[in-house]
């Protein structure tokens, strides 16, 4: 049950979210196949990197039947330059064994989970963003930011943080991916991994780690002056 520490949490997270998310252009479809390309490339990719190469991944390969029916020689040339190509070859062969299902991607993470690299994340992912599931998508950014406001720390067992987070997804579906979005924006662009930016962060109040990242140095103390005099010189 939603506690009045979660309420505040969601409610102050959302609000920011609405005033300063990006604007990214998987964020602007519902396709489940254009979200998990998305979600494919940006497994340890940068955004800004991925925001260059998606539109053209997509304009060669704009649904999942193309990508299926490509040679993987060209899905690699559209790849080039993201690197860590076992993705690209892990979404071709997704895509190719889709046709069983008429290429139609699951809306049930238990299902996703079984596709070719397809991570808890991604299935999460997937599920929220392109059918508006209320299930939690839990990636770097999420388990920190969940760790540092509501477990006093990080290092704690993924099975708790997969536990807090499916408690505070919200239940509706348009909520949940905001929800979502916003945690993980909260994560990338405040609550960073190096020296987060607490002062700008807008849960800080129900934060139980933020006093230790605000405390600060006490000033070094300048060295008293001597109340004696200099002995006269003869």
């Amino acid at each position: 049950m939603p506690t009045k520490s979660t309420q505040a949490f969601t409610r102050k997270l959302l609000r920011w979210y609405g005033q300063h998310a990006r604007d990214l252009p998987w964020r602007q479809t519902r396709d489940p196949y254009r979200v998990i390309v998305s979600e494919f490339m940006l497994q340890q990719t940068q955004v800004s990197r991925v925001s260059e190469f998606y539109p053209r991944f997509l304009k060669r390969f704009p649904t999942v039947r193309h990508l299926a029916r490509a040679r993987p020689k060209a899905v690699m040339e559209a790849w080039d330059g993201l690197g860590y190509y076992a993705r690209a070859r892990n979404l071709h062969r997704l895509a190719k064994g889709l046709s069983a299902t008429g290429y139609r991607l699951s809306e049930d993470p238990e299902e996703l989970i079984k596709l070719p690299g397809v991570g808890r994340y991604t299935a999460g992912a997937v599920a929220c963003f392109a059918y508006e599931k209320p299930v939690p998508a839990v990636d770097t950014n999420v388990k920190r930011v969940l760790e540092r406001v509501f477990l006093k720390g990080e290092g704690r067992r993924e099975k708790d943080v997969w536990v807090l987070a499916k408690r505070l997804v919200p239940k509706d579906g348009k909520r949940a991916w905001r929800f979502n979005q916003a945690i993980m924006e909260l994560g990338a662009l405040v609550c960073t991994a190096r020296k987060p930016k607490c002062p700008k962060c807008p849960v800080r109040s129900t934060c139980l780690s933020a006093s230790r990242f605000l405390r600060v140095k006490p000033a070094a103390r300048k060295p008293r002056r001597s109340s004696q005099r200099s002995p006269a010189v003869s």
